[in-house]
């Protein structure tokens, strides 16, 4: 029989608020990531994945949906180890590889070489998962810093050009690039005026991008999420925010982390053969 994970409903959660950036292990509830009602159809057979921010949240649920797949994971992150190594454990239990890699994704160098370290182990690279992203809640906009403003978007869209850099000499026709953009990339969030930026960044960096790598046959694609449950949430809103956190959705409740990795599954595998420069919105029913 199905299991059917319990969905918290907004108002659901505990306010809380965890110190950036907050481990997945402390939150409560936990985020539900570990791909139990996943189907799994080898899509991704023998390919390797690096990914992004995947010692947590959304990126270990690709991470973990990817080697259900069967695919060889190289899981990058910046300073949560722990998160990191739990991910690398969840994985390796589906029975297939995973390269840990300490990276900051604002540098350039760092980026080369954690795809350096990914074909050195694998000999290959077939899709990559631009996922890691920072964000800090502010009520105005005279309250966000030159520093902070810098650190947004030097994760989230520098980082993203700076992987894609890296990654496209190893990449070959049929292979696959998924951004993670982001709901508020479309309607904003008045205290979120950094983060939405970047997010709107990286959804037409997608589009122009699939234009330029249509001709090499390598898809580029993005992932909107709307209010997913990861540790994002509870170390940068507000406590109310974190109480209230999916209320506005259809649904009426924020979404979990596996519930978007089929999407990225989706958009890195064959199945999607003939999807490239689109959002995929996986909102709960956030419209615009």
């Amino acid at each position: 029989m199905e299991t059917i994970e319990f969905r918290p409903k907004s108002g659901e959660i505990p306010g809380q608020q965890l110190p950036y950036p907050a481990r997945q292990s402390d939150m409560n509830p936990a985020p539900d990531s570990d791909l139990s009602n996943y189907k799994p159809a080898g899509k991704l057979t023998d390919k390797v994945a690096i990914i992004t921010g995947a010692d947590s949240g959304i990126g270990r649920a690709v991470a973990i949906a990817f080697a259900m797949e069967g695919a060889d994971i190289a899981i990058v992150y910046n300073e949560n180890t722990g998160d990191a190594m739990t991910t690398k454990h969840l994985v390796e239990s589906k029975g297939r590889s995973c390269l840990v890699i300490q990276a900051d994704v604002r540098s350039s160098a760092a980026c080369l070489d954690a795809v350096r370290q990914t074909v050195a182990q694998y000999g290959k690279l077939n899709i990559l998962i631009n996922n890691a992203a920072f964000q800090m809640a502010q009520e105005k906009i005279e309250d966000i810093t030159e520093e902070q403003f810098r650190r947004t978007f030097e994760t989230n869209i520098f980082g993203y050009f700076f992987m894609v850099k890296a990654a496209l000499p190893h990449l070959q026709s049929g292979d696959a690039i998924v951004n993670t953009g982001s709901i508020v990339g479309i309607v904003g969030n008045p205290i979120l005026v950094d983060y939405t930026a970047t997010k709107g960044a990286i959804h037409s960096f997608t589009k122009s991008l699939a234009i330029q790598l249509g001709k090499r046959n390598i898809r580029v694609n993005c992932v909107a999420p709307g209010p997913i449950w990861t540790p994002n949430i509870p170390g940068t809103m507000p406590e109310d925010e974190v109480k209230n956190f999916g209320h506005e959705v259809a649904l009426a409740r924020p979404g979990q982390p596996e519930e978007v990795a089929p999407a990225y599954v989706l958009l890195a595998s064959s199945e999607g053969s003939f999807i490239t420069g689109s959002i995929v919105e996986v909102t709960g029913g956030k419209l615009g």
